[in-house]
């Protein structure tokens, strides 16, 4: 295999991520396969988006299936085409809506995880802010011939900030949040940190009454559990007239909200989602991607899923031309199936040069030998209906960390007499292993 060269830092997130089985935050293309059609019907969303659309997509699978690594993958190829995103789990704490302010916790959780190309983990609110405001002067300086110490100039910046904010004005909250955008403009023409810090709280949705935002901002409302979906709306379109492409929200572990027991929480949480899927769908939202990870119990249990609540079910269910044979990849739920094993077996090859690039030694397991142990995965009782990539994964980490710590043990006395048989082995036997594995081999394209 052609010799390739990573940074350590990323091998190293990758072997440790790996190892671990959670999926790493950098270094995703080094790894990727498959998923080409999903992945190219995501970008023409992103190009949608980007022309000042809106889309909604439902991302489901099996634990392990590679939903996380599909968003996380997505989520890089946002930022280096001048998207701005924003990436948060689900949990019993974090919900769309909830009566102890779990929807206002995963706004935060959202804003906190706000990243850029230049900031891709997270924090960018602030940069955001200052770029568009270092933009602004910079255009007033070309376009009028001002100097930095000019008088004129910190004028003539206010009044494009409020050029913009005049704008959002008129959409639902719009008011606030543009006297919020100007009190941080304030805050950083006359160098008063409190004044840009109490507007970067508001703007994460930090304050806990209104009497406190109306004392230090003159603001008469804050962000909250009922309407922090509308101000991701109106950061969508922000960001879009400030120079970026576009906002997508990725919302992972969205099974969080099928495991609510309380069946009213569950509906409200349900109905939430449905506001999201119409506004992005109806075109009443701009420069909005919103794309929620979750299993298939999930979206199509019928007695607490998705589809316990029609108007949802009434959107999401397929067509009555789909077939199982032809895949639509441009619906609102994308469904991944499990990798197949030619794709598996790749991704095995690349691990295998990963590891031994990261560790600094010649990689020695075979072909055979990888093949030999994707069949043993895909033989294992219950296979068919439990064998993820992420459990075929760290098995391999596994062999490969035991074979490189343990030089003198072989792939074959590792794994045991299942393996391939060693060359020298009885004519019987390596016929028979032959024989075995050729028509295995017959099933990949290598």
């Amino acid at each position: 295999m052609t010799e390739f060269k990573i940074p350590k830092r990323i091998t190293t997130a990758l072997v440790n991520s790996l190892t671990a089985g959670v999926v790493p935050r950098i270094g995703l293309e080094q790894i990727a396969v498959g998923r080409k059609p999903e992945v190219e019907a995501i970008l023409q969303d992103m190009d949608n988006i980007a022309e000042g659309g809106a889309a909604f997509k439902l991302i489901t699978g099996r634990y392990g299936s590679g939903k996380s690594f599909l968003l996380q993958m997505i989520r890089n190829y946002a930022m280096d085409r001048e998207f701005v995103v924003a990436d948060g789990d689900l949990s019993p704490e974090r919900r769309l809506v909830g009566t102890k302010g779990q929807g206002l916790a995963t706004y935060r959780e959202l804003m906190t995880r706000l990243s850029t190309r230049t900031r891709p983990d997270g924090g960018a609110l602030e940069p955001i802010l200052q770029k568009w405001i270092a933009a602004l002067q910079q255009q007033t300086m070309q376009n009028n011939g001002l100097r930095p110490d000019d008088p004129a100039l910190a004028l003539q910046v206010e009044q494009q900030i409020y050029a913009v904010t005049n704008e959002m004005q008129n959409l639902v909250h719009g008011f606030d949040f543009a006297k919020v955008l100007a009190s941080y403009w304030n805050g950083y023409k006359l160098g008063d940190d409190d004044q840009k810090q109490a507007a970067l709280r508001w703007l994460r949705g930090e304050y806990a009454t209104k009497t406190e935002a109306k004392k230090e901002l003159a603001v008469g409302v804050i962000i909250d559990d009922d309407n922090w979906y509308d101000y991701f709306k109106l950061w969508s379109e922000f960001i879009a007239k400030i120079g970026y492409k576009g906002l997508l929200l990725f919302i992972d572990e969205a099974v969080n909200l099928y495991k609510i027991t309380n069946s009213v929480s569950r509906q409200s949480n349900y109905e939430k989602l449905l506001t999201m899927f119409n506004d992005t769908m109806q075109g009443k939202a701009e420069h909005l991607g919103i794309f929620v990870g979750g299993t298939p119990q999930f979206v199509e249990d019928e007695r607490r899923g998705l589809f316990s609540y029609e108007a949802l079910r009434s959107r999401l269910i397929d067509g009555r031309y789909a077939v199982r044979d032809y895949a639509n990849y441009t619906g609102p739920i994308l469904k991944l199936s499990m990798l197949s094993h030619e794709e598996i077996l790749i991704l095995l090859q690349k691990l295998r040069q990963i590891h031994a690039l990261h560790f600094g030694y010649t990689a020695s397991l075979r072909d055979e030998e990888l093949v030999d142990f994707m069949q043993m995965a895909v033989n294992r009782l219950g296979a068919d209906e439990m064998l993820t990539t992420r459990e075929v994964v760290r098995d391999f980490m596994d062999v490969l960390h035991t074979l490189h710590q343990n030089p003198e043990v072989t792939y074959t006395q590792l794994l045991g007499e299942r393996a391939v048989k060693p060359e020298g082995s009885s004519k019987a036997g390596t016929s028979s292993s032959t024989d075995e594995l050729d028509d295995f081999l017959a099933e990949f394209e290598l």
